[in-house]
C-alpha cells in the first residue's frame, strides 16, 4: 500500500513540475532563477505549487501586464520557495553520493545524510540566492552579493534543514523497523513529505528576515 501511495505521489509530483516547466519556457520569470525554483516546487510541494505559480508566479513573468497586488504572506510565500528548492536540490543531490559510497558517520548512515545533504542543501542554497541578489543589484559586487546571499540564506537553510531531518529522523527511528533505501519509491515519498515540513519549519524564519530587511519579499 506504501509503495501505491509512493508512486501516485511521486507521480503527481512530476506531472506538477512539468506542467510549471512547460509554462515557464512560454512565459519565463523576470528573475531568472525562478525558472528553475518553480519546478522543484512542484516535485515536492505537487498540486500546492501548481496553485501557487500560477496564482503568484505567473506575476513575475517578464510578459505579464497585471499589477501585482500580493500581500506579504504571499510574497514571504516566494521567498520560502525560493529558498526550500536551493535545499531541496541540495538534499536530493546527497542521497546518491551516500548511497552510492555508502558512506556512514559515528556508524550510522543517517548522519552521513545528515552532514552530506546539509553541505550541499547550503551551497545550493547560497547559490540561488546569489542569483536573485546579484543581478537585481548592479552596484553590488560579486563579493558582497555573496555575503549577502550568506545573510539571507543561513537562517532560513537551517530551520528548513530542522523540518526535514525531523522528519527523516522518525521515519528512520520510529515509523520503521527497516528504513526505506534511496532505490524505493518510498524512501523518495517520505523525501516529499521531509521537504514540506522544511517548507513549514522555513516559512516563519523568512518572515523574520523580511520583515527585519536582511532578505527581500519576492
Amino acid at each position: 500500500m506504501l509503495s501505491t501511495i509512493s508512486v501516485i505521489a511521486l507521480a503527481i509530483g512530476l506531472l506538477c513540475s512539468l506542467i510549471i516547466t512547460v509554462d515557464i519556457m512560454r512565459h519565463p520569470q523576470m528573475m531568472k532563477i525562478m525558472n528553475i525554483v518553480w519546478p522543484i516546487n512542484g516535485w515536492f510541494m505537487g498540486p500546492v505549487a501548481l496553485w501557487t505559480y500560477f496564482k503568484w508566479g505567473r506575476l513575475k513573468s517578464k510578459d505579464n501586464d497585471k499589477e501585482d497586488h500580493r500581500g506579504r504572506p504571499a510574497k514571504v510565500f516566494v521567498s520560502t520557495s525560493h529558498c526550500s528548492a536551493g535545499c531541496t536540490l541540495g538534499d536530493a543531490v546527497g542521497v546518491p553520493i551516500v548511497a552510492l559510497t555508502g558512506m556512514m558517520i559515528a556508524g550510522s548512515t543517517l548522519f552521513a545524510h545528515y552532514t552530506v545533504e546539509f553541505v550541499l542543501a547550503y551551497l545550493f542554497g547560497i547559490l540561488f540566492q546569489y542569483y536573485a541578489i546579484y543581478p537585481m543589484n548592479e552596484d553590488l559586487s560579486k563579493k558582497g552579493a555573496v555575503w549577502a546571499a550568506i545573510k539571507a540564506d543561513s537562517l532560513s537553510l537551517i530551520a528548513f534543514e530542522v523540518g526535514m531531518f525531523g522528519w527523516m529522523a522518525i521515519v528512520h527511528f520510529v515509523l520503521f523497523q527497516e528504513p526505506p533505501k534511496p532505490n524505493e519509491a518510498s524512501y523518495w515519498f517520505m523525501m516529499q513529505i521531509a521537504m514540506i515540513l522544511g517548507f513549514l519549519t522555513s516559512y516563519p524564519a523568512n518572515w523574520v528576515l523580511v520583515r527585519k530587511g536582511i532578505k527581500e519579499e519576492m
